[in-house]
């Protein structure tokens, strides 16, 4: 089995990215063995499309499972329409979100946790070095969908803000880097 992750990074240690189609990395994991391979995302920069353009790429590699923090209608649809089975909300590192799914803490999803475009925000300006303007890129977490029951709508409330959390653990860690170079 294969369990894809949209990454920040291309290592189990790398963050879980909280935008699937404009994410950084998609590593492909076998959970079993905690064997792995990143490849770039280079839908990155795409002027649209990159949602469907990432889950094809994704449903190229074979795998059962994305688990991902945000999944907007197009990926969504090109991955079910694939077999492939969505799980969103997650987050921490790559390692911690693969353990979460084999113990069993997270659970598909039957439709988009976000709407269109959502993953296009214009950017933090957290970028490191990287070239070609990729940097960090996580923009505004964009506008929230209404829920179908207020249940639904009370966990895409969660999960905004687990987005929101992420975002800005990732200014202070770099805040912090700059702090620690400046002296």
């Amino acid at each position: 089995m294969k369990v894809a992750v949209s990454a920040t990074g291309p290592s189990l240690d790398a963050e879980v990215d909280p935008r699937f189609g404009r994410c950084q990395y998609i590593i492909v994991a076998d959970p079993d063995t905690m064997e792995f391979e990143a490849t770039e995302n280079t839908n990155i920069m795409a002027g649209g499309g990159a949602g469907i353009s990432t889950a094809q790429m994704v449903g190229n590699m074979g795998v059962q499972v994305v688990l991902t923090g945000n999944c907007g209608p197009n990926a969504y649809q090109t991955l079910s329409a694939g077999g492939i089975q969505v799980i969103t909300g997650v987050s921490g590192s790559v390692k911690e979100a693969i353990e979460g799914y084999k113990t069993g803490k997270f659970q598909a999803i039957s439709g988009p946790s976000v709407g269109a475009h959502s993953g296009m925000g214009g950017g933090m300006g957290m970028g490191r070095g990287m070239g070609m303007g990729r940097g960090m890129g996580m923009g505004p977490a964009g506008p929230i969908p209404q829920a179908q029951s207020t249940q639904q709508e009370m966990e895409m409330l969660k999960q905004q803000t687990d987005m929101l959390r992420q975002q800005l653990d990732a200014i202070q860690r770099r805040m912090e880097e700059l702090d620690e170079k400046g002296k």
